[in-house]
């Protein structure tokens, strides 16, 4: 496996380039230190909730409470301006979620819904897995690259906010996601392992500006809810979805790359999902959401949000994606890969 040197990563993204008028103003603000920038709310609150302009321009609000950009100010994360800017994104963006999604109450029927795979199914890994070529599935690991640079730290921002058994096991599951204690076992960095041995590029956020809406959506509701306390329940709804619902397609993951040539060891971050998150379904299952809801039941709608939220906007993503690949198109905003 070809690892990739802690020190190579950069400390900061990249700002991208703007996608609308509330992605500019963000980003212009965050360029030129000295401005005092008027930020569009009435624009923002007119913003297609799952369009490329809100998503970027939440996507680098909340960078600011993760590594930052390189040469923005780092006290931009608290600006009142910025954040009330924040405040009227994600209101428009849990707006059309919580229209989008079913909800009810019923956390264990939500539980059980990610444990049942129709016989039917054909979603991006099941395509990798059948018919990718080399082409699909690299596209595939630099959009993922979005989330999986942050893989496991926003759901970091829930412990504080847990309590007794349900802390304890939502901490072990994140100790695992952390390589148990080993930086080069950090899930994070085996995916940027693999970016290497597939012959991407590493650079944290690399390739931002090539992902769509949908993608960058998947990933701020993550950090939506890290931010919120309000949301905790959402968190663990959304890290029972990931961990449930990620065995199964690693595992498919894992065979196309096997189908492609890569070799076990350069499919380790794979491999590692399929036997670790066999182990962390039930964990977040029984321990986690089970206590969560033995002492706060009024957050059973808040879990249940999480969880259809999640599917619902991984459902987006991998229709995306899909449509672009059956009609021979890339699934980057604009030219194909190539690095």
């Amino acid at each position: 496996m070809t690892a990739v040197a802690v020190g190579a990563e950069e400390r900061g993204a990249v700002l991208p380039e703007a996608r609308g008028p509330v992605s500019a103003a963000v980003l212009g603000a965050l360029r030129d230190s000295a401005a005092e920038p008027a930020f569009p709310l009435a624009e923002a609150r007119r913003s297609d909730p799952y369009g490329d302009d809100l998503q970027l321009a939440l996507h680098c609000c909340y960078e600011l409470h993760y590594r930052g950009f390189a040469g923005a100010r780092g006290d931009w994360e608290w600006d009142p301006g910025l954040l009330r800017l924040r405040g009227v994104l994600e209101a428009v963006f849990l707006g059309a979620l919580r229209s989008d999604v079913d909800g009810g109450t019923d956390a264990d029927r939500a539980v059980a819904s990610l444990l049942v795979e129709p016989i039917d199914a054909h979603g991006v890994s099941h395509y990798l897995r059948d018919h990718g070529q080399w082409w699909h599935m690299r596209e595939y690991l630099a959009l993922r690259s979005i989330y999986h640079h942050k893989e496991a730290d926003p759901h970091a921002w829930v412990i504080p906010r847990l309590r007794g058994k349900a802390k304890a096991a939502l901490v072990s599951v994140e100790f695992d996601e952390f390589g148990g204690g080993r930086a080069e076992r950090m899930h994070s960095r085996l995916y940027t392992d693999l970016l290497a041995v597939t012959g991407l590029q590493t650079g944290y956020l690399h390739y931002l500006d090539q992902a769509p809406a949908e993608m960058l959506a998947v990933v701020n509701l993550m950090s939506l809810c890290g931010l919120h306390r309000s949301l905790r329940g959402a968190l663990v709804g959304h890290f029972a979805a990931a961990e449930i619902t990620t065995a199964p397609t690693a595992q498919r993951l894992d065979i196309g790359l096997r189908r492609l040539g890569l070799s076990e060891q350069d499919r380790v971050f794979y491999t590692e999902h399929i036997e670790a998150d066999a182990v962390h379904e039930q964990i977040m299952r029984h321990d986690v959401i089970g206590d969560l809801l033995a002492t706060e039941p009024e957050l059973a709608a808040d879990v249940v949000f999480g969880i259809q939220a999640t599917e619902h906007l991984e459902a987006r993503f991998a229709d995306r994606v899909l449509r672009s690949w059956t009609n021979e198109r890339t699934a980057f905003r604009s030219a194909p890969i190539t690095s």
